[in-house]
């Protein structure tokens, strides 16, 4: 099982990298998955905006938002979230965020 270290901290992962126990989720783990998955070596107000939503989201909803709401909410262009998040919403910004896999998720 592919695992992430943070100040000597082992955080497992399943085999897509998402997170396998959410609840260690921090705003230094959200930074290591940034960088160890999507390449990401500082993450931006931007970044932060798209994760902070879709994780509140998820924690209100227990379900991670379409798409279009991501969009619409953040202000931001599909194309922006792309650049943001080179492996897209629902891959990149989820992982990152936290949450797990979401359904359909390839």
């Amino acid at each position: 099982m592919p695992e992430l270290e943070i100040k000597g901290k082992k955080i497992d992962l399943n085999e897509d990298g998402f997170l396998q126990n959410p609840e260690e989720w921090d705003d230094e783990v959200a930074k290591a998955l940034a960088k160890a998955e999507e390449g990401i070596e500082n993450m931006s107000e931007d970044h932060w905006a798209v994760v902070n939503y879709i994780r509140e989201y998820y924690l209100d909803k227990n379900l991670a938002p379409m798409v279009r709401k991501v969009c619409k909410n953040s202000g931001f262009t599909l194309k922006y979230i792309f650049e943001l998040f080179p492996s897209g919403p629902a891959k990149g910004a989820c992982k990152v965020a936290g949450l797990p896999k979401p359904d359909g998720c390839v």
